[in-house]
């Protein structure tokens, strides 16, 4: 009996080992998709019941504290811009030249009736900072094979409570994650692809959000051009920058 129950105790003990450590997976995933600063050249494909409509913009970050983004088009949208320092949010308008700030639950609006909100395009934290993880499976997406990620969160101030992420095993990027509220609520679902190899890490270039508490085909959101760790202008980041 004692011999049974060794051999038993062996065999979960090395199931648990086929799995690696699910910290050091997200590390690696920090490292592909976190950056000291880069400047984004990106457009919004927005889905609605009958027709679509495409927003693109220029967007400009240092770390997780400081980010500016102009949108370029269509004309209605064209030189509004945003303008985040550390969890303060301002939003210009040419239309009636007045600058707005954003706080609260007003961030989780949509953006321009995007499936993205304000907190979406401001969370640009490593995720170690903020969740802890644990492996709970593994998958294929399209022929990739992948980690299933669970993520709790461990600080207060974080959008989704909970998340799962489907994590590609070579080349540690997301290839689908979903998003919880702390009642357990699935809030949105995230598909990502066309990953390429991008100043030596692996980025995926094209995601789209789908709200799952809207109807509707979601946002595609797609990265035309990226520049890794640029050298940005300190006046980009400042209030006088959004009149300009």
């Amino acid at each position: 009996m004692k011999s049974i129950l060794v051999i038993v105790f062996s065999f979960i003990i090395g199931i648990g080992e086929d799995f690696p450590d699910a910290n050091e997976i997200l590390k690696k995933v920090d490292e592909n998709l976190i950056s000291k600063n880069r400047i984004t050249e990106s457009k919004m494909v927005i889905y609605g019941r009958r027709n679509s409509r495409t927003v693109t913009s220029k967007g400009y970050s240092e770390g997780d504290t400081k980010s500016f983004t102009e949108y370029l088009s269509p004309e209605r949208e064209k030189g509004t811009k945003m303008l985040k320092l550390e969890d303060r949010l301002w939003i210009y308008s040419p239309s009636t030249d007045r600058t707005i700030q954003l706080s609260g639950h007003m961030l989780r609006q949509s953006v321009m009736g995007s499936d993205l909100s304000y907190e979406d395009m401001m969370e640009d934290r490593e995720l170690t900072d903020i969740y802890d993880a644990k492996v709970i499976g593994e998958e294929e997406i399209e022929g990739r094979k992948v980690w299933i990620l669970e993520l709790t969160a461990k600080v207060e101030d974080v959008s989704y409570e909970t998340r799962k992420s489907w994590i590609d095993q070579e080349r540690f990027v997301p290839l689908k994650e979903e998003l919880y509220a702390k009642s357990g609520q699935l809030l949105k679902r995230i598909s990502l692809s066309e990953v390429e190899k991008l100043e030596g890490r692996w980025f995926p270039k094209k995601m789209n959000y789908k709200d799952m508490l809207k109807d509707g085909k979601g946002t595609d959101f797609i990265i035309e051009k990226i520049e890794f760790d640029a050298v940005i202008p300190d006046y980009i980041f400042t209030k006088a920058s959004l009149k300009k």
